[in-house]
C-alpha cells in the first residue's frame, strides 16, 4: 500500500524534480515503518510482561496459600461489590430450599396510623360473603375496609351455605368473633347484629344489592353511601372480590390487620391444628406442606384432563354443570397456558428435583381426591414420610368431618406453620396463605410454574435425571417465595401485601424485639378481655386500654 502511494507522488511530480527528492521520500517511508514496528514490538512486549508478571503472582498466591487458579473467581467476586456483578451473582446462586435468606430481614408492618380519626357510623353494613373458607376470608377482609370509607358500622359477616362445599358452619362456627370485634374497634364498629331498636325504627327492611367486582373506594362513595344514609342498612350479596386491588396505603395496612390479625380460628379448631403441628415437629424438624387441590371439583373447574378416559371426561363434565357460566375449554390449550394444577406425582418430582430429599417429612392438605390412593401413591413412593390430617388423628377429627370450611382452617394451621408450603395451584387457599407467609417473614413458600414445567414433564423420558433436575430448578427461580418476586401492583394484595411488608435495619434490631413484644403483649391483653365477657348487648367490646410500655414500644407507620 505504501508502495502504491509513493508511486503515485513519483508520477504526479514536474519534471523538474530530482532523485535526490525521491530517494529522501523512500528512505522517510522506510524509517517510519521501523519505528512503527519498534512500537508494535515494544507494546507486545510490554503486555506480555504484564501477563506474565499476573500469572508469576498467581502462581505464588496459589503455592503459599494452597488455591488454585480455578478459585480466581470467587476471590474476583470478593472485590467486585458492583450492582451488575451482585445481581448476576443472586441470579445464578443456589436457592435455599428450606428457608429464604430474606427471613430476618422482611417482617408485616400494618399498624394503624395514630392520626387516623375513630370509627364513626353513618348506618350498619350487612355482608354476605360467597364461595370456601379462603374465598370467604377475602370477603370479610374488604368488607372491613368497606365499613371504613362508608363510615359504617360493620353487622358480622354471614358465611355461604349454598356454594358447592355446601357447609353450613356460621362466622362463630369458625372464627373468633370476639377477637375480631375487640381487635378492629379502632378502625371499624363491628356488632353481631343490628339492634332491635334500630330495626324496628327503619321504615323498610335492609336495601339489598350486588357491587361490581373490583369496585374502588370512589365506587362505595358514590353508589353505596347515598343508600345507606337514606336506608340506614344496606346489605351486599355475594361479596367476594368486590374492592380493588389497589388501595390507599392505610386502607391496603387495615387489610393485613383484618387478615392476618383480626381474623382467628376459634379456640377449638386452633387447638387440633397446633397439636397436629406437634405431631409433625415430633417426627421432624421441618417438613413440607402441599396443598393437592387436586379435588373433582377443582379440575372439573380448570377443565383439564388427565388421561382417564371417557370415563373421567363423563365425570368432570358433569361436576361442570353445576357452574352455568363456565365456558368451553381445551384441556390441552389450558394445560399449555399453565392453568391445570401438577399431579401428585408431578408435585412429587418437582420437589425431588429441587433438592428435597426422600426421606423428608410431607403434610398433605387436601380434600377427596381424584382418583383416591391410585393417584396419592406415585408421591407416596417418591416421599415415603407422607401424612395427611386424617392419619394424624384419632376421633379428634370427628366433630369436624361435616364441615368442610373447619377441615379447610386445620389444614391452614398446619400449612401456615410448615417450614415450606407447596401451592399446586393459584386459587384462594394458595394466595391467602402465600401472602401471609410473606407478611410473616418469607417463609418458604413454592408456587409451581406449570406451563414451563408442563413441557418439562412432557419430555422428561428423552432426558436424564440430572438434566431434568437443572431445568426444573432454572424454571422455578421466581416461584419460590422470595422478596424479589413481590413488586408493588403486581397481582393481588392477598397474594402480594407489598404495603404491609417492612424491610428490618440490622442496627434496629432491638428496637424490633421492643416491638414484636410490644404486639404479644397487645394481643395478650385483647384475649384476657375477649375471656372476661367485656361486651355490648349488641357485641361491641370496649376498646382495650394499653399500658405505657405498649404505646411506647408500638411503632407508628
Amino acid at each position: 500500500m505504501y508502495d502504491v502511494i509513493l508511486s503515485s507522488m513519483v508520477v504526479g511530480k514536474s519534471s523538474n524534480v530530482e532523485g535526490s527528492g525521491f530517494k529522501y521520500v523512500s528512505i522517510l517511508h522506510t524509517q517510519q515503518k521501523h519505528m512503527c514496528l519498534r512500537f508494535q514490538r515494544k507494546q507486545l512486549f510490554s503486555l506480555s510482561f504484564i501477563c506474565g508478571l499476573m500469572l508469576f503472582a498467581l502462581g505464588l498466591i496459589s503455592l503459599f496459600t494452597g488455591h488454585i487458579a480455578s478459585h480466581l473467581e470467587y476471590y474476583s467476586f470478593q472485590f467486585m461489590k458492583g450492582a451488575l456483578s451482585t445481581k448476576l451473582d443472586n441470579r445464578h446462586a443456589p436457592i435455599n430450599i428450606w428457608k429464604s435468606k430474606a427471613a430476618k430481614v422482611y417482617y408485616g408492618c400494618s399498624d394503624r396510623d395514630p392520626h387516623m380519626p375513630p370509627a364513626s357510623s353513618n348506618g350498619y353494613l350487612l355482608i354476605a360473603t360467597s364461595g370456601g373458607l379462603n374465598q370467604q376470608r377475602t370477603g370479610i377482609t374488604d368488607a372491613v375496609v368497606v365499613a371504613r370509607v362508608l363510615n359504617a358500622t360493620l353487622v358480622v359477616p354471614e358465611l355461604d351455605h349454598n356454594s358447592f362445599w355446601k357447609d353450613d358452619s356460621d362466622f362463630v362456627d369458625i372464627f373468633d368473633v370476639e377477637w375480631f370485634i375487640a381487635s378492629l374497634a379502632k378502625d371499624v364498629t363491628i356488632v353481631r347484629r343490628i339492634p332491635d331498636k334500630v330495626m324496628r325504627s327503619m321504615d323498610k327492611p335492609p336495601y339489598t344489592m350486588r357491587v361490581p367486582r373490583k369496585s374502588t373506594p370512589e365506587y362505595y362513595l358514590d353508589q353505596v353511601l347515598p343508600i345507606l344514609l337514606r336506608r340506614r342498612a344496606v346489605q351486599l350479596t355475594k361479596f367476594d372480590y368486590r374492592l380493588a386491588n389497589n388501595l390507599d396505603e392505610q386502607l391496603q395496612k387495615l387489610r393485613c390487620r383484618v387478615n392476618y390479625h383480626g381474623l382467628r380460628f376459634t379456640k377449638p379448631i386452633r387447638k387440633l391444628g397446633q397439636e397436629l403441628v406437634m405431631r409433625m415437629r415430633s417426627m421432624t424438624n421441618r417438613f413440607i406442606a402441599v396443598h393437592l387441590r387436586f379435588e373433582p371439583d377443582m379440575l372439573a373447574f380448570s377443565g383439564c384432563y388427565y388421561g382417564g378416559g371417557d370415563r373421567e371426561r363423563n365425570e368432570l363434565a358433569e361436576i361442570r354443570k353445576r357452574w352455568a357460566t363456565l365456558p368451553d375449554l381445551s384441556p390441552e390449550g389450558e394445560r399449555k397456558r399453565g392453568k391445570c394444577p401438577l399431579t401428585p406425582e408431578e408435585v412429587g418430582l418437582m420437589l425431588r428435583a429441587l433438592g428435597f430429599r426422600k426421606d423428608s417429612y410431607l403434610y398433605v392438605a387436601s380434600g377427596e381426591i381424584y382418583g383416591g390412593e391410585k393417584t396419592l401413591q406415585p408421591l407416596r413412593d417418591l416421599f415415603p414420610n407422607f401424612y395427611t390430617k386424617e392419619m394424624l388423628t384419632n376421633k379428634e377429627l370427628k366433630p369436624f368431618l361435616p364441615f368442610s370450611s373447619q377441615l379447610a382452617a386445620i389444614d391452614y394451621i398446619v400449612s401456615d406453620e410448615s417450614d415450606v408450603f407447596v401451592a399446586n395451584n393459584n386459587g384462594n387457599m394458595a394466595k391467602i396463605l402465600a401472602g401471609r407467609r410473606r407478611y410473616m417473614g418469607h417463609k418458604r413458600t413454592i408456587r409451581p410454574n406449570a406451563k414451563k414445567l408442563n413441557s418439562l414433564f412432557m419430555a422428561r423420558k428423552y432426558m436424564d435425571w440430572d438434566t431434568f433436575s437443572r431445568k426444573v430448578r432454572s424454571c422455578q427461580r421466581g416461584f419460590m417465595g422470595e422478596p424479589e418476586e413481590m413488586r408493588p401492583g403486581r397481582g393481588e394484595f392477598h397474594e402480594f401485601p407489598s404495603s404491609c411488608i417492612c424491610h428490618r435495619d440490622y442496627y434496629n434490631d432491638n428496637r424490633y424485639n421492643v416491638e414484636f413484644h410490644s404486639r404479644r403483649q397487645y394481643e395478650l391483653d385483647l384475649n384476657e378481655e375477649s375471656k372476661s365477657g367485656n361486651s355490648t348487648q349488641n357485641g361491641g367490646v370496649n376498646r382495650v386500654q394499653r399500658v405505657s410500655t405498649v404505646k411506647m414500644g408500638m411503632r407508628k407507620w
